[in-house]
């Protein structure tokens, strides 16, 4: 059977509907994709309107006014029929993903390329129970899915590639791991960034307020615009990464050695807890989510750049 170009995809399964999958479903319809949605939990079809609603004058500020068709299903494979691609996005337990996905998986055309969002499971362990396994793969968006533009591709080298070009083609930024590892390559790496900055609280170093600032005043402006190996490519001066790797990297090692782990008890939640209470300074969670949300659209249609 003819597998499906990425030009004819114009119906997209959401199977999840929570914060990802919302997020996700109101990207393609405002890429003017038509959306059948499947959530079991209870009012999940109101707020996933209500998000849908909430988001569409961020994404019109992208240029992505299009208006797909939103319906909605109780049942996973009904709304996954006639998909032209599936985006599933249930909670991360390992055991209930397998189940769905060899559901999905059954109910479909094993043309249809079947997407997990996980953040952190191994596609391995995930297919084990699906009849076309290799047409399965992790497709891990970052949060939120409507504004940042990354999503990381696990599986057979086929599948991902299709998956690849269907992403870009409608303005997201794929990136394709070799091998499958816990955590991909955002979260492992933010991982890194979380343990050190725990630690340098746990150590008494620099408080919360002083530990975000250092980063987003800091390295933060130059990440949105490159990641670390080019960062330290220009570090180099003219000279560019070979320069600094001959006579910087024996700094780094340096600082490696006096990197930690902080002990994950009680005493550094309250420290962290506290922190940011301060730091958001009485500002609820939907407000700080709304300031982040129009910082990243600003950066969005400041860098314009092929995403």
């Amino acid at each position: 059977m003819s597998k499906p170009a990425v030009q004819s995809i114009t119906r997209v399964a959401v199977i999840g509907t929570g914060v990802v999958g919302a997020s996700w479903a109101a990207y393609f319809l405002a890429y003017g994709m038509d959306v059948a949605a499947s959530d079991p939990g209870s009012g999940a079809e109101d707020y996933l309107r209500g998000f849908i609603e909430r988001v569409r004058p961020d994404l019109a500020q992208l240029g992505l006014a299009g208006n797909g068709s939103l319906s909605f299903y109780t049942d996973a494979e009904e709304a996954a029929a006639d998909a032209g691609f599936i985006q599933e996005n249930a909670p991360e337990r390992e055991e209930l993903k397998r189940d769905l996905l060899a559901r999905l998986d059954r109910a479909t055309s094993p043309d249809v390329i079947i997407a997990s969002s996980t953040s952190s499971l191994l596609r391995s362990r995930m297919v084990q129970d699906c009849e076309a396994p290799e047409r399965v793969i992790v497709a891990h968006p970052f949060n939120p899915p409507h504004l940042v533009p990354l999503v990381e591709l696990v599986g057979e080298p086929a599948a991902t590639q299709r998956a690849a070009d269907f992403y870009s083609a409608i303005g997201k930024r794929p990136v394709v791991l070799k091998r499958e590892a816990v955590g991909h390559i955002a979260n492992r790496l933010t991982a890194a960034l979380w343990r050190e900055a725990l630690y340098i609280l746990e150590q008494g170093i620099a408080e919360v307020e002083d530990i975000d600032a250092a980063v987003a005043y800091g390295p933060g402006p130059r990440w949105a615009h490159m990641g670390p190996f080019m960062t330290y490519h220009l570090g180099g001066g003219p000279g560019g990464l070979q320069h600094y790797m001959d006579h910087l990297g024996p700094s780094q090692v340096r600082r490696w050695k006096d990197l930690g782990t902080p002990a994950m008890n009680e005493d550094l939640t309250r420290r962290a807890v506290e922190g940011v209470f301060r730091e958001a300074a009485g500002r609820p969670i939907k407000e700080l989510e709304r300031e982040r949300d129009e910082a990243l659209i600003r950066w969005r249609m400041a860098v314009r750049k092929p995403a």
